[in-house]
Formats: C-alpha cells, structure tokens, sequence
C-alpha cells in the first residue's frame, strides 16, 4: 500500500513538473507582443516578481525536506524563466514602471528571501525550521494566486481580455489540480492548501475570459455596421449642389440603399437626385401656366 502510494506521489509529481513547465512558458504570447510593439503597455510586472520569490522559496523549502526532488526541479527552471522574464520587461518599461519592479525586486528577492533565509538559519532547527518556512511557501504561494487579480481588475474594468492571457489560467488550473493530488498523498498541506485556492483563481480566469471575449467580439461587429450607416448619410449630403430632401425622401434612400452593394450606393444617390430635379421641374412648369 505505501509503494502504491509512493508511485502517485511521483505521477503526480511529474505531471506537476510537465503541466507546470507549461505555465512557465505560458506568458511568452504576451513578452512577443511586447517586442512587437516595443512596449509593455498595459501589462504589469508584479506576477512575475512574485513567480519568481515564490520558486526561489520553493527550493529553499525542498532543501530542507526530503524525497521532495519534483520541487526543485521545477521551481530551478521557474526561476530561470522568470529572471529572463523580469529582465525582458524592465528593458521595454517606461521610466516609472522599470523603478516600482526595481523596488519590489529589492523588497522581495533580495530583502524578504534574504531575511527569510537568515531569520530560519539562525532561530530555527530541525523540524521546526522546515515547518516554519513551509507556513512560509504556504502564504507566498497564495499570494502568488492572488497576484493576477490585478489583471483580473483591470478586465473588470475595461471590458477587455487582452491583458489576460487564456493559456496562462487554462495551465494554472490543471497545474493547481497536480499539485494538490501531489501534497495531499504527500501528506504536506503547505503544497496542498494553496492549490485550492489556485483551482479557483483558475476557474475565475476563464469564465472572464469568455464572459468579456464575447463583448469584444459583440462590439467589434457594431463597430463595423456603424460606418456602413453613416456612409448613406454622407452619400445624401456631401454633394453641395443637391436639393433639400424631405424627411420621407431620406429615409427611402436609407431603406434601398441597405438593399444594394456598396459599389451601387452612389449611382442610387444620383439617379434619385436626376428625378428629384425633373420633379421639380415639373412643378415649376406647372406653376408657370
């Protein structure tokens, strides 16, 4: 029974790494569209930055416990991608967002790693130690899920998924799902826990995703019809030499334009104003006798 339970402990555990390894490199969509457009526009840094303190921690924690070696492995090539990822933003930032991920590299890396590593090294032993930076991994871990809720805030707000990217939440979710299988068999709730609140951070992702993706898709139609509108109007009114028109008059031109191709859209405007001028032509003999 513990040889079973040792061989989903490592299943699990490689599925971690493989679905995880994809999370890593999920983000790349979006480092593209920076180098395109050589610019991080809307895109934030603090994720990143806290990928990145977590992996590190991560490692610290798989040191210090045993028959953990699927946690280094990832977390050492999260924490390679994610430095190429921080330093691939600050080279594109503008001024004021290279300083703020400057400061919360100092605060976090150097600063809250560095102290963390200290303060457990030396007030610490033992068990003791590997429990406390565990409740450590466990905090920052749910901060690392709580991280893209400034991402989800700003698609809130803006209607808008282009800051969101779909495959990032897809792989969380499905890495949440390894990881907490892996702790629970483990038996280690600082791996396990925070994976519930990854699955749901996931879930949420996605149904925005495709709550505010069909807007877009919603108002880029409407965006096109609406041109199509105005170019009637504009047909009817930029010829100067034109009669005034009646309201009747304008609204049947609106109704058969509608009906024709657009390469027909100026003959109709003529041909309408050539009968509209013999209408008045007649009225004006008419009048004469």
């Amino acid at each position: 029974m513990a040889d079973f339970s040792v061989h989903w402990v490592f299943a699990f555990g490689v599925l971690g790494n493989i679905v995880s390894f994809f999370v890593f490199l999920s983000p790349l969509p979006t480092f593209y569209k920076m180098y395109k457009k050589k610019s991080t526009e809307g895109y934030q840094s603090i994720p990143c930055v806290v990928a990145l303190f977590s992996a590190m921690l991560w490692i610290y924690y798989a040191f210090l416990k045993t028959n953990t070696t699927l946690l280094i492995t990832i977390n050492t090539f999260g924490c390679f991608v994610e430095i190429i990822y921080v330093g691939f933003y600050l080279f594109y930032a503008s001024k004021e967002a290279r300083v703020q991920t400057i400061k919360l590299l100092l605060l976090l890396v150097v600063g809250g790693f560095g102290a963390i590593v200290l303060v457990s090294q030396f007030l610490f032993e033992g068990a003791v130690r590997v429990q406390v930076v565990g409740w450590i991994c466990l905090v920052c871990s749910l901060c690392v899920f709580v991280a893209p809720l400034c991402i989800v805030k700003q698609v809130i707000k803006t209607k808008s998924v282009e800051y969101m990217p779909f495959l990032l939440s897809v792989f969380l979710t499905l890495s949440a799902v390894m990881w907490f299988f892996y702790g629970l068999l483990l038996k280690d709730f600082n791996i396990a826990i925070p994976n519930v609140l990854g699955f749901i951070f996931g879930i949420l992702q996605m149904v925005l995703y495709v709550m505010y993706y069909n807007k877009k898709e919603e108002e880029f139609v409407k965006e096109q019809n609406l041109p199509e509108l105005k170019n009637h109007v504009i047909i009817l009114h930029n010829e100067k030499k034109f009669p005034e028109l009646s309201e009747e008059q304008i609204i049947e031109i609106v109704k058969l334009g509608s009906l024709i191709s657009c390469t027909q859209k100026f003959d109709l405007a003529l041909c309408l104003h050539e009968n509209i001028a013999e209408d008045h032509k007649r009225l004006r003999k008419t009048l004469e006798i």
